[in-house]
C-alpha cells in the first residue's frame, strides 16, 4: 500500500524546529542584553581588561626572638608578555619604552656585552662576548663592528640611528638570552617607581604586550647582620632553569643563592597570584581586582639572636681595628656562640664583612678585596687551634690512663724524648700538674702527653669532640684539616698536634668542641634554623629538635679535673686579665697558633656559667698575636648573652618587630 503523507505530523515537526530556533535566538539575545551586557558595553566604550601577575611574598627570615632580618616590600616590574607582544612592532615599542625610562632616570635589562656609548667596544666579560658571537653565528675573531652589523640585519634596524640601534639591539638580544616565550615572560625593568608604573599602564595601546607586575622585593632590616649566613637571592640561571621549572617557578623568579635564603628556598618561595585591571579607552585605570590571591612563602625563624649577633660583630670589629691601630698585622677574625644544650648557633660573626643591601653593587670590589670579606671565616675558614686543644688532649690522656690524677711532669723547657726533634716550651715551668699545665699553657707537659698517647689516640678524641669532622650545620661548612699520620721524623707531628699545630679547624668546630666538653661528652649537631612557620606565624610546620652527633663517656673525675684547669685559665692563668673579676665563672683556654707567614693567630674558647654551662664561645683573630684581645671579644659576647634583655619568640606577637 503506498505511503500516505501526514500533513499534521509535518506541521508538528516544523513547529518543534521553529521553537528550537526561537529558543537559540532568545538565548543569544539574553546573552547580549543581560548575561554579557557589561562586557559588550565595555567593548563599545573602549574598556579593556588587563591582567598582571602578583608575585607571592617570599617568606621572611626572623631571629630567635621574632625580630625581622629579611623582609619584603612591594614594587613594580615592567614585563614583556609574549602572548600579546607583536615582534613586527617590537623595535618601535622598545625604543619608545626606553626613551620613557631615560626621561625618568630608570634603567632596563641589557645583556649585550657591547658598551652602550660610541665608539662601541666589547665589555670585559669574555664569556658573554664569546656567547654573543656564537649566537650570531660569527667566528671567534669577529669584531664589534661585525656583531653590530649582523644584529642590525637580524633585528631589522636599518632605519634607526646608531644610538637607537644600540638601545634596541641591547633589548632584542636580551630577549634571546632569556629565552623569551609565552611561558617565559621577559622582565624588562625591575623595581620601577609608581609614576613609571602609571605611565606604562596608561600607554597600553602603544605599548602592546608590555605589562606591569606587582612584585615583592627582598629587603634586609640590617644588611650587615650575619650576611654570610643569611645569604642572597638572585635570578634563575639558564643551567638551573629545568630544576626550578619543574617546581612551578617562572623564568623571571628570584631564588635563594646562598646561606639560609638558598637552604630554605622550598619553604620561603610562595605561589603567585593575579590582578585584573579595568582600563578605559584613554588608558586610565578604572578599577582593579585580585582575581587570584597569592600564597606567601613560609617564615623561617633562626636560632641567631639579633642583639647578641650585633654585639659580637661590633666586638670583633673593634678588636681587629684596635690591633691595627697599634701597628698589628691582624687581617680579620671570626667568632661563634653556641647553645651548649642544643647545638643552636646563637651568633656567628666575620670581620671584615659586607652589606647585603649593597652586595650586588659592591660585588666586584668585594671579590677583589685582599682581606676577603666574602669568606665565611666562622664556618669555612680553617686555622691551627693552638693551645685550645690541650683540654681535649688532657681528657684523652686521663681516659686512657696515660696520666694519673695528681701526677706531675717536670718542664725543663726543651723536650728531648726524640733525638731528631726536640721542640721547646715557651717558658721554663718546672714541676707542673694538669691544672697548672692548662692554666699556664705549658707546651712541655702536652708534648709529654702527645708522646704517651700517640697520634691515633689524639685524633680519635679530636674527632669525638667534633674537630676535623663536619658539624652538620644547615649551610656549607668546612670539615677542617686533621693530620692522620706522622710524616715528620721522630714523632714531630704527634708532638705538634698535641699543642694545636699541624691541624686546622673552623671557629664553628672549636665552638662545637668546647660545647661537647661542657656537656661532658655529648656532641650536638650545629644548627641555625629554629622553626618554620606560616607567613603570619599562626601555624608551625617544622621545629628543629636537638640532634646528638656523638656521645661518649668521660669519667666524672676526668671532666672535673679538666674543667678545673680551664677555670684556672680565667681566674689566675693566661685568660685572667680579662676574666679574673668577671661576675660569672667561666671555663676557658687561650691559644696562639704559629703560621708560616705573618704573625701568630690568636684563639680563645670558653664556656659559661662554669657550674651549669649554657653557652660555648670560640674566637679566632688572624695574625692577632694577642690572646688578651681575643678573650675580650668573648667577654663582650657573654655580656650580651647574660646581661642584656632577651625576649622569647612566645612573647612576641605575630609580625611584630622588636627593636
Amino acid at each position: 500500500m503506498p505511503f500516505k503523507k501526514n500533513p499534521r505530523k509535518r506541521l508538528s515537526v516544523l513547529s518543534v524546529i521553529m521553537a528550537v530556533v526561537l529558543f537559540i535566538y532568545s538565548c543569544q539575545i539574553f546573552s547580549l542584553q543581560v548575561s554579557n551586557a557589561q562586557e559588550y558595553i565595555a567593548q563599545a566604550q573602549g574598556i579593556s581588561y588587563r591582567k598582571a601577575v602578583i608575585k607571592a611574598q617570599r617568606g621572611e627570615i626572623l631571629d630567635a626572638n621574632g625580630r625581622e632580618i629579611a623582609v619584603n616590600r612591594e614594587g613594580y616590574n615592567i614585563v614583556f608578555n609574549k602572548a600579546y607582544f607583536n615582534m613586527k612592532t617590537a623595535n618601535s615599542v622598545i625604543l619608545r619604552l626606553c626613551n620613557m625610562l631615560l626621561e625618568k632616570g630608570a634603567s632596563w635589562t641589557d645583556s649585550l656585552p657591547i658598551e652602550t656609548t660610541s665608539p662601541y667596544s666589547f665589555t670585559n666579560d669574555t664569556a658573554a662576548v664569546a656567547n654573543l658571537k656564537s649566537k650570531l653565528g660569527l667566528a671567534h675573531y669577529a669584531t664589534v663592528e661585525n656583531c653590530i652589523e649582523e644584529m642590525t640585519e637580524r633585528y631589522s634596524l636599518e632605519a634607526y640611528s646608531k644610538a637607537e640601534r644600540r638601545i634596541i639591539m641591547g633589548v632584542r638580544y636580551s630577549l634571546e638570552v632569556y629565552n623569551f616565550s609565552v611561558s617565559n615572560p621577559f622582565t624588562f625593568s625591575e623595581d620601577v617607581s609608581s609614576e613609571i608604573m602609571q605611565i606604562i599602564l596608561e600607554s597600553g595601546v602603544i605599548l602592546e604586550g608590555v605589562t606591569i607586575n606587582v612584585v615583592p622585593f627582598r629587603e634586609y632590616v640590617d644588611g650587615t647582620l650575619a650576611p654570610h649566613l643569611i645569604g642572597t637571592v638572585g635570578p634563575i640561571y639558564a643551567e638551573e632553569w629545568n630544576k626550578y621549572k619543574n617546581k612551578g617557578y617562572s623564568f623571571n623568579d628570584k631564588v635563594g643563592k646562598s646561606g639560609i635564603e638558598a637552604l630554605a628556598e622550598d619553604d620561603l618561595h610562595g605561589t603567585d597570584g593575579e590582578i585584573t585591571y579595568k582600563i578605559d579607552a584613554k588608558g586610565n585605570i578604572l578599577s582593579s581586582e585580585i582575581t587570584k590571591h597569592p600564597v606567601p612563602g613560609r617564615t623561617v625563624v633562626l636560632n641567631l639572636d639579633k642583639s647578641i649577633q650585633i654585639s659580637t660583630q661590633n666586638a670583633l670589629k673593634d678588636a681587629v681595628e684596635t690591633l691595627k691601630s697599634r701597628g698589628g698585622s691582624v687581617t680579620g677574625g671570626a667568632a661563634v656562640m653556641m647553645n651548649v644544650k642544643t647545638g643552636a648557633v646563637i651568633a656567628s660573626a666575620n670581620y671584615p664583612s659586607y652589606n647585603l643591601a649593597t652586595y650586588s653593587k659592591d660585588f666586584n670590589k668585594l671579590l677583589n678585596d685582599p682581606n676577603t670579606p666574602l669568606n665565611d671565616r666562622a664556618f669555612q675558614g680553617i686555622y691551627p687551634p693552638g693551645s685550645t686543644v690541650k683540654p681535649a688532649v688532657a681528657v684523652a690522656a686521663l681516659e686512657n690512663e696515660k696520666l694519673k690524677h695528681g701526677e706531675t711532669v717536670f718542664c725543663s723547657q726543651k723536650y728531648t724524648k726524640y733525638s731528631s726533634y726536640q721542640p721547646r716550651c715557651m717558658h721554663y715551668h718546672g714541676t707542673m700538674n694538669l691544672n697548672q699545665a692548662i692554666s699556664k699553657s705549658c707546651n712541655f707537659f702536652f708534648f709529654e702527653m702527645g708522646y704517651r698517647l700517640g697520634l691515633d689516640n689524639i685524633n680519635k678524641y679530636f674527632k669525638l669532640f667534633g674537630l676535623g669532622v663536619k658539624t652538620g650545620v644547615d649551610v656549607n661548612d668546612s670539615s677542617g684539616l686533621l693530620i692522620e699520620k706522622s710524616s715528620q721524623g721522630g714523632g714531630g707531628n704527634t708532638l705538634q698536634a698535641a699543642i694545636g699545630q699541624m691541624n686546622a679547624f673552623t671557629p664553628l668546630q672549636l665552638a662545637v668542641y668546647v660545647s661537647t666538653l661542657a656537656n661532658e661528652g655529648t656532641r650536638y649537631k650545629a644548627n641555625l634554623v629554629n622553626k618554620v612557620v606560616s607567613y603570619n606565624m599562626s601555624n608551625t610546620y617544622k621545629t628543629t629538635q636537638p640532634e646528638i652527633m656523638e656521645q661518649f663517656v668521660i669519667k666524672e673525675t676526668v671532666i672535673q679535673a679538666v674543667k678545673e684547669g680551664m677555670l684556672s685559665v680565667t681566674e689566675d692563668g693566661t685568660g685572667s686579665a680579662t676574666f679574673n673579676h668577671y661576675s660569672i665563672k667561666v671555663g676557658g683556654k687561650t691559644g696562639t697558633s704559629q703560621v708560616a707567614n705573618g704573625a701568630d693567630h690568636s684563639v680563645f674558647i670558653c664556656f659559661a656559667p662554669f657550674d651549669n654551662p649554657e653557652v660555648a664561645v670560640a674566637i679566632v683573630l688572624e695574625h692577632g698575636s694577642s690572646s688578651r684581645t681575643c678573650s675580650s671579644v668573648a667577654r663582650s659576647m657573654l655580656d650580651a648573652y647574660f646581661f642584656s634583655d632577651k625576649t622569647t619568640l612566645d612573647q612576641t606577637k605575630p609580625n611584630t618587630v622588636i627593636g
